[in-house]
């Protein structure tokens, strides 16, 4: 009964935060390219009970879709049409930009904010191509703003924790590392952006992204190669995966950066992610499939829901004081508390970290250029190993610097 209740609060509170206690006299004024379904419970939510954040302006490329969107969320500011997003870069009331556009705007878009002196918190997958993402961190710091890749799992208490029972050494060796998001077929319509080549669609770029960066925070280093790569495509989207299945090599424990797919000794990470899982014997509906797992000489843990932990997640390890012992099995859960009515609310930790830095301060976590910019290569070099090669890259005209 107290995980129902605990469950039914989480959810109460996400989309119901209270007011911050204490709000700065000048907050930092948030603007939104993009009237994006994501926008609420990444950035509109949070920001409601943060003391030093408010949503100001939103853009979209209709009026009447501004508007609606500006309406409901509480903003104040709708801009539409054509130059919509241009309208709202140029704004003095906006200090920072948030762009959940897709990935195939990224780019342009983020570069056009830094341009127009706005520091940006990009959703991820960065951009189309590894360049792309490195110009954009080149030009943030040329012009001394901060950009920050929004990858949100990193920064929830439950994945910390993670990260600290892989590092202590319970586990032994880490041998090897799977990282699963797939969806159940009816969730990603062929009407949906993400089915866009042009957009820079496809799962390894919209869902990949989280299990490659999860496996690289896990392993504590960069994979080597990529030791396959297979796509799963559909005859209507010829250079669409609607899922990839990928394993890659890391620099084994000891040291050393030897890996091959008959080593005993090196660490592997399996990544598979899917838009469509299909049926089970045909008819029956799948459950989705989201969790990573490490294994090592000396046992396992699993992560369950590391996307979003907030709603729901378990950490279950079972580990021996000696390879080959007997096991000890537990589960850990952690909401974390932070001091803030909605703590358990995941994108909350990241508003945190990303406003410390925006104001100077040291953040307890961070996403740096690097990351991001490996991310994005090995998201292509899966892609090449695939056959479907990177996603188009962007076109725009681009300010100089």
């Amino acid at each position: 009964m107290s995980s129902l209740y605990g469950f039914v609060k989480r959810i109460y509170l996400v989309f119901n935060p209270p007011a911050p206690e204490a709000p700065t006299g000048s907050p930092l004024r948030f603007g939104i390219l993009g009237a994006a379904n994501i926008a609420p419970i990444a950035l509109i939510l949070p920001a409601k009970n943060h003391p030093d954040a408010v949503v100001k302006a939103v853009a979209a490329r209709d009026q009447g879709r501004a508007d609606a969107f500006a309406k409901k969320q509480g903003i104040p500011k709708a801009y539409g049409g054509p130059g919509a997003y241009q309208k709202l870069l140029d704004d003095p009331e906006i200090d920072v930009v948030y762009n959940p556009l897709p990935n195939g705007l990224h780019y342009e878009w983020t570069m056009k904010a830094l341009a127009a002196g706005k520091h940006v918190l990009l959703e991820k997958p960065s951009a189309d191509t590894a360049e792309e993402t490195r110009k954009m961190f080149a030009f943030a710091q040329e012009k001394g703003l901060v950009l920050m890749e929004a990858f949100h799992y990193r920064f929830h208490p439950a994945m910390r924790r993670m990260k600290e029972i892989v590092e202590s050494g319970e586990l032994g060796t880490l041998t090897k590392i799977e990282a699963c998001l797939a969806l159940p077929s009816g969730f990603i319509k062929d009407s949906d952006i993400r089915m866009v080549y042009d957009l820079g669609g496809g799962a390894m770029m919209d869902m990949g992204c989280y299990p490659l960066s999860i496996s690289r925070y896990l392993a504590g280093a960069d994979p080597t190669r990529v030791i396959s790569a297979k796509a799963d495509i559909h005859p209507k989207f010829p250079q669409i995966d609607i899922g990839t299945t990928a394993t890659l090599a890391f620099p084994n424990a000891r040291g050393s950066t030897e890996s091959t797919e008959e080593s005993t000794d090196g660490l592997t990470a399996t990544l598979y992610v899917h838009f469509r899982l299909p049926p089970l014997f045909g008819i029956l509906p799948r459950w989705p499939r989201v969790f990573v797992r490490v294994t090592g000489t000396r046992g396992t843990a699993k992560l369950s829901n590391f996307p979003g932990p907030w709603l729901y997640h378990s950490i279950t390890v079972e580990s021996s004081q000696q390879e080959g012992g007997p096991s000890r099995k537990r589960t850990e859960k952690r909401y974390g508390n932070l001091g803030w009515t909605t703590q358990v609310f995941l994108y909350r930790y990241q508003l945190e970290a990303f406003i410390d830095k925006l104001r100077g301060r040291t953040p307890e976590h961070w996403f740096d250029a690097q990351d991001s910019i490996t991310n994005m290569e090995w998201i292509e070099a899966i892609y090449k190993e695939t056959g479907l090669g990177s996603r188009p890259p962007s076109t725009a005209d681009i300010p100089a610097s």
